[in-house]
């Protein structure tokens, strides 16, 4: 107990400062959460900067899982030592939390999400980042379809080739895509590996297996790769806040073919957890100036970078992270420099 004790004051003294929270001016006083609100949105009503959010809210010890919020809670901004501080009021329709001793138990999907989890839903659950392209060639690949065809989709059988003696009930699908590179390092920080669909495991014998593809986001060809299921949690309950380290980065890829960022864009950034990065960190935006010709002096001058958004870790790899573009003021790019809000 008291080696528990002393690790949390530790903490505590080692943890960073943290900035003063400064309310946006024309804040409500109290706000009642609906239907289709995010974490981030409701935070962006009371807050300058939003990832502050963990420091306005006040969790009430009495409350099951305190951290989350439903549709029909009120929150109410209230002063606690001088502090501005967010609490809780479930309101008649649920039970005022202050007053009743027990709580409504509610399955924790009906909770708001901190983002739209809709913009990132095939990130979490199929995109998947490898460390080189000798793991994929290791993996098992299709080697046919069924009637001999070149090309096949949902509903349909393959036949793969390759070490199937992992036991695995079901395969991801997978294409190599783009090698990601650092532009500063040249290190090569990771192999993008496409989403093709699922696979489950018919029969196999002698390392030839028949699978039946039960998904497939495009037609699945000879030479695609399967992959196991990776063991990771999937979480979607992100406390967005500042990174606990410094952190200096580009965008170096817009998933999907596109070069153009907007809000709600999902972006690839060059570090990742080795570099202290954590799924909930939010990161500003820098647009990179451009270099131009000064006409009167003759050399060339580099425009300032400018800040031009805000973006949230979602999830996170050894090298690279996905990141969620949640505002922004202008037209971003790759390369666009991201580093502490």
């Amino acid at each position: 107990m008291r080696k528990s004790l002393l690790a949390l004051l530790l903490a505590a003294c080692s943890a960073p400062a943290q900035a003063e929270v400064q309310l946006r001016a024309g804040h409500p006083q109290s706000y009642r959460v609906v239907q289709g609100d995010t974490l981030w949105g409701i935070s962006g009503k009371f807050l300058r900067a939003p990832w502050q959010w963990p420091q306005l809210w006040h969790v009430d010890p009495r409350l099951e899982n305190p951290h989350l919020i439903y549709p029909g809670d009120v929150l109410n901004l209230v002063y606690i030592d001088g502090q501005p501080r967010l609490t809780l009021d479930r309101g008649a329709s649920r039970g005022t939390v202050r007053l009743s001793p027990r709580v409504r138990r509610t399955p924790t999907v009906q909770a708001i999400p901190t983002i739209p989890l809709e913009k990132i839903d095939s990130f979490l659950l199929g995109n998947r980042i490898v460390d080189d392209a000798a793991q994929l060639r290791k993996a098992p690949y299709v080697v046919a379809g069924n009637a001999e065809r070149v090309i096949s989709g949902a509903g349909d059988r393959v036949y793969a080739r390759g070490d199937f003696s992992a036991g695995e009930a079901a395969y991801g699908i997978f294409r190599q895509g783009k090698a990601y590179v650092d532009p500063a390092t040249r290190e090569v920080l990771g192999i993008d590996a496409d989403d093709i669909g699922t696979g489950e495991l018919v029969a196999e014998e002698g390392g030839l297996a028949t699978l039946l593809l039960s998904r497939s986001t495009q037609e699945v060809r000879i030479g695609d790769r399967l992959l196991p299921s990776e063991e990771r949690a999937v979480d979607s309950t992100f406390m967005p806040r500042e990174p606990n380290v410094p952190v200096e980065g580009v965008i170096l890829d817009v998933p999907r073919g596109v070069t153009q960022v907007g809000n709600f864009a999902v972006v690839t950034l060059n570090k990742g957890s080795r570099d202290g990065l954590a799924e909930g960190d939010v990161l500003a935006v820098y647009k990179t100036g451009e270099t131009v010709r000064d006409r009167i002096g003759g050399e060339p001058v580099k425009i300032p970078d400018e800040r031009s958004g805000l973006l949230m870790v979602f999830r996170t790899y050894a090298r690279l992270s996905y990141g969620l573009i949640l505002s922004a003021s202008r037209q971003l790019a790759v390369m666009d420099k991201v580093r502490n809000p």
